[in-house]
């Protein structure tokens, strides 16, 4: 392994869904020492500073920390858990899947349980079950006391139990949370090139918390950087599966996703032909795409006080939003070389002139 797969294994292998993120700010805080000036805010979001050779433009490079997950709404009087989302699921994803859950005497594990197929009636094969209707079997009997014997109680966070793994064709990374860890490594390695590179600018490397969930970190880290321009790095939606992936754009090995549109912001048109212009120079390959539902953190950041230049840069992903996702490793490696390539050329001068009238 190398030093990024084994920073994409240590952060992604972390534990960390929405409003827990604990555990993955931990490894990017310990990845970050020595890149930059470490904070955070009141939040729990880590904002990494690095000075360059002016204080300003303040330019925010931001991925989330948060993976989606469940918490225990409920248990049963006979030791199973009913559990709610945190995030955006689809039931089917989850049924019989294994999970930890997170107790005050340790990770309990358990698996969401399903219904055997020689139960199931007509009907019921074509339903599509809601999570309020699943529930997690952590091995119990009858008398077995899961609250006082394993420490469970309503409010434990539930994650998702899934390793880092390099798959077969060695370019491409199978685990949970790439949505949107892949993120917060690619800040990591952005402020590492920036150790022997200046820029005139100052560097703003941000690991929001809660974005599952209402992109909540974004507006803290927003208000508490207040920056000039931000670039905001996210997975976004692969479609290159049965039956039609062999003719879609949005495909592992397409490069830089610049999204033109998505569910919560338009981006702005001269920091997307900024980013555009700067792939056709170096050579890197990007494509345009947009979505139609879903959003990320820009839709918060681009609107904070008056207004922020933001651009919304992904990296196609296969299963986001599932136990298992898949990335390609050299999309990751073009996304950080074209951040680092645009980054160099914001100074003041160019940042202004986004906004200009």
């Amino acid at each position: 392994m190398d030093q990024t797969e084994i920073l994409l294994q240590d952060i992604t292998n972390a534990f960390g869904i929405s409003g827990h993120e604990g555990a993955a700010r931990e490894v990017m805080a310990r990845y970050m020492k020595g890149l930059a000036d470490i904070s955070f805010d009141k939040l729990g979001s880590i904002i990494g500073r690095k000075k360059g050779t002016s204080d300003s433009p303040r330019v925010v490079v931001a991925g989330h920390l948060d993976e989606i997950g469940f918490m225990v709404r409920e248990i049963t009087s006979d030791g199973f858990i009913k559990f709610l989302p945190l995030g955006g699921w689809w039931g089917h994803v989850a049924l019989a899947q294994r999970v930890w859950i997170m107790t005050s005497k340790g990770p309990v594990l358990g698996v969401v349980g399903s219904t055997p197929p020689h139960l199931l009636k007509a009907k019921d094969r074509e339903k599509v079950l809601d999570i309020d209707e699943m529930f997690i079997d952590v091995g119990t009997m009858e008398k077995y006391d899961i609250k006082k014997k394993l420490g469970v109680k309503v409010g434990d966070p539930i994650i998702p139990d899934s390793k880092f793994t390099v798959m077969n064709h060695n370019q491409m990374y199978l685990g949970k949370a790439l949505d949107n860890r892949v993120a917060c490594a690619m800040v990591i390695d952005i402020l590492r090139h920036f150790q022997k590179t200046a820029h005139p600018n100052t560097i703003y490397g941000a690991g929001t918390v809660q974005e599952e969930v209402g992109l909540r970190g974004a507006k803290t880290v927003a208000h508490t950087v207040d920056p000039d321009v931000a670039v905001i790095l996210d997975v976004t939606v692969a479609r290159d599966i049965p039956p039609d992936g062999s003719k879609v754009s949005e495909k592992l090995g397409a490069g830089a996703a610049i999204l033109v549109y998505d569910g919560g912001m338009i981006p702005n048109q001269r920091l997307r032909e900024l980013f555009m212009k700067t792939a056709e120079e170096n050579k890197i390959p990007y494509h345009l795409t947009s979505l139609l539902r879903g959003t990320t953190d820009g839709a918060a950041i681009h609107v904070s006080r008056s207004g922020v230049p933001t651009v919304f840069v992904g990296i196609e992903t296969r299963y986001i939003h599932s136990h298992n996702s898949i990335i390609y490793r050299k999309d990751y490696d073009n996304i950080v070389k074209l951040a680092v390539a645009v980054i160099k050329k914001l100074n003041k001068k160019t940042v202004d002139s986004l906004t200009a009238a």
